[in-house]
């Protein structure tokens, strides 16, 4: 299974206090058995926006720079767009950086490992597909 591990699963496990839940347990499952792991700038750059200094700024990008990052081009944003306006038209109101890590999912094809329920919803209008703990 190749992931796209959003901002809420890193969240959680880059928290020292956070107990060890389904979302954190998949992630380390995935990282031990070496399958693909995605990311993007706007997931990079929202954990970052959390860190309370530059020693945990340095070692959560120490650990971040091995994924590979996906770098979201005219279509991604053309389709994100489509994606939002889809979801708002259905009455569902959804994030515009969701959108696009969504759009990002469909693309290539990717399984969002998330702990944010929007996503659900914006499944429910897309072919996004979620891990299921």
């Amino acid at each position: 299974m190749t992931l796209f591990v959003d901002t809420s699963v890193w969240s959680l496990a880059f928290r020292r206090d956070a107990p060890e839940g389904p979302f954190v347990e998949e992630l380390s499952r995935a990282l031990n058995a070496g399958e693909g792991i995605f990311t993007t700038g706007l997931v990079v750059q929202e954990i970052l926006q959390g860190v309370s200094g530059p020693r945990q700024r340095d070692q959560i990008l120490a650990r971040l720079t091995s994924f590979p990052l996906l770098t979201p081009d005219w279509e991604d944003h053309v389709g994100a767009a489509d994606l939002f306006g889809r979801c708002r038209r259905a009455g569902v109101q959804i994030e515009t950086v969701d959108a696009l890590f969504a759009q990002l999912c469909v693309r290539y094809d990717l399984i969002m490992l998330t702990a944010d329920k929007d996503f659900h919803r914006i499944a429910k209008h897309s072919t996004l597909g979620i891990w299921q703990n």
